[in-house]
């Protein structure tokens, strides 16, 4: 029935199966505006708040607190009153949620590769039209540090995440391991898919890597979006970055990780396994070392671009989680006319902590 909408359990990453409907915020008889967050769900790797895609009366709420539900599962129906409720029992009657393997390809940003000069990169697409946005990872990170962004980002335009040379899936071997690799790889990623110019959001050293490309190629550049960066002051939590690169247990890296989060509960076993297995791959404790060597030695950052990047006269964004227990927050004051966000109750992974805040001001943004 075309009145009807449902609200399904939503899909991040090729990975998710299914997750956990945590909580309501919601309640039926409620009206929600496209945006708005309706429910925590967990998965097996992080828990996260989902946004309305569309707005409408919430008429019948059919997930449970606390119960398991396979992607694209039903939990809920938004409906006029027009709708009698005999309607909707019959539409939550007939919904049959679809095979997780069928729907992989279209509800998931698909993996791809491209041979650049710095060798093999991961990546991943969410087609559209206009100005594309590439998605920048951190100091060991990868392109699933996006999973709650890239989806809603490509509401406004093509979206695209990619692994940084030593990280994720892409080449370990690249060397120099520093910042103008990095930023070369970027730029290099820009002509594999084609963009003269593209909106550019880094996090943290990702931000780094955004901000230098902006200054190298501002012509390129349609905005940087800067979260929790690096390359705006010196400070930077020495501990974290000297304990990751030598961690080689999950007793060693637990402790590390709650850093990055201001709830730290969000420290999953999956987590910690998933980033043991990338820092066992052979290459990486190798780049990893030499990286932190060259951008964060003795707890100080070696690039600064807040200066030049502000000269550049591209447009910037710099969005900071206020407990952010890596790099201080008060460095977003050091960009000379950005527009400047802190996110209160989020840490140094705010784009994850608060994905609905942060995709609203990405978006509002290159907008």
């Amino acid at each position: 029935m075309a009145d009807i909408t449902p609200i399904l359990m939503p899909k991040w990453g090729l990975s998710m199966r299914e997750g956990k409907l945590a909580v309501w915020h919601v309640s039926e008889g409620a009206t929600i505006a496209p945006g708005d967050e309706i429910m925590d769900v967990e998965t097996d790797k992080i828990a996260n708040a989902v946004e309305a895609a569309d707005g409408g009366l919430l008429r019948r709420r059919v997930g449970v607190e606390g119960e398991t539900y396979p992607v694209r599962a039903l939990l809920g129906v938004m409906a006029p009153e027009s709708v009698t409720e005999d309607e909707l029992d019959a539409y939550v009657a007939a919904y049959e949620t679809p095979a997780g393997a069928e729907e992989d390809e279209d509800t998931g940003p698909s993996y791809q590769y491209a041979d650049l000069p710095a060798g093999r990169i991961r990546y991943a697409e969410r087609p559209g039209e206009g100005v594309p946005l590439v998605l920048v990872h951190g100091f060991g990170g990868d392109l699933d540090n996006w999973l709650f962004n890239i989806d809603a980002l490509a509401e406004s335009g093509p979206a695209y995440a990619l692994d940084l040379p030593g990280h994720g899936q892409s080449v370990k071997s690249a060397r120099p391991a520093g910042l103008d690799l990095l930023v070369d790889t970027v730029a290099a990623f820009l002509d594999h898919i084609g963009a003269e110019k593209a909106h550019l959001a880094g996090h943290s050293m990702g931000g780094l890597v955004a901000g230098a490309l902006a200054v190298k190629h501002p012509e390129r550049v349609a905005s940087v979006t800067l979260i929790c960066t690096a390359g705006l002051g010196e400070e930077i939590n020495s501990a974290y970055i000297d304990g990751f690169v030598k961690a080689t247990g999950r007793k060693d890296l637990k402790p590390v990780l709650t850093h990055l989060f201001k709830d730290q509960s969000l420290v999953s076993r999956a987590m910690i396994e998933d980033l043991l297995k990338y820092k066992r791959l052979d290459g990486v404790q190798d780049f990893l070392a030499e990286l932190a060597g060259n951008l964060f030695a003795e707890g100080r950052q070696a690039q600064q671009v807040a200066n030049a990047l502000a000269a550049s006269g591209v447009p910037a964004q710099v969005i900071w989680g206020e407990a952010d227990a890596i790099i201080p927050s008060a460095h977003a004051a050091n960009l000379e006319g950005a527009v400047t966000h802190l996110i209160a109750d989020a840490g140094h992974m705010a784009q994850m902590e608060k994905s609905a805040e942060v995709n609203r001001l990405i978006r509002d943004f290159i907008a």
